[in-house]
């Protein structure tokens, strides 16, 4: 499967951005689809995640109660709803899908866990 995120762009601090992920190829209900972003000099860091039937989610502490995931497997499409924006979360955003065969839920944080990745999107949230 391929990944090709997109969305991002300028917005205000307290406003609102929709990122995208369009995945095509293999069946896109054969992943989980996780949310990650990396700031300039930061580590690259989960966000968000959501199981392969999008009946169960992970959520970051840092984005509780302002992100949420959805997907759409019948449009092979996730997407990142980001409210309440803060300018810690600009940053460069990536979508990733993994094979759920063996899942842990501990691996969930890393990144190296994942098969695919998406280009990433700017996000910059200005103050």
């Amino acid at each position: 499967v391929q990944l090709q995120a997109s969305g991002g762009g300028l917005v205000q601090a307290g406003g609102s951005l929709r990122l995208s992920c369009a995945a095509s190829g293999r069946a896109f209900s054969d992943y989980a689809v996780g949310w990650f972003r990396q700031a300039p000099g930061k580590e690259r860091e989960v966000v968000i995640r959501m199981s392969r039937s999008g009946d169960r989610t992970y959520t970051a502490d840092s984005v509780k109660g302002r992100f949420s995931i959805s997907r759409d497997n019948t449009k092979n499409t996730a997407y990142l709803q980001m409210n309440s924006l803060k300018s810690e979360d600009t940053a460069v955003y990536y979508c990733a899908g993994h094979d759920t065969t063996g899942f842990d839920a501990r691996w969930i944080p890393l990144p190296t866990y994942y098969d695919v990745w998406g280009q990433g999107t700017q996000v910059t949230v200005s103050s």
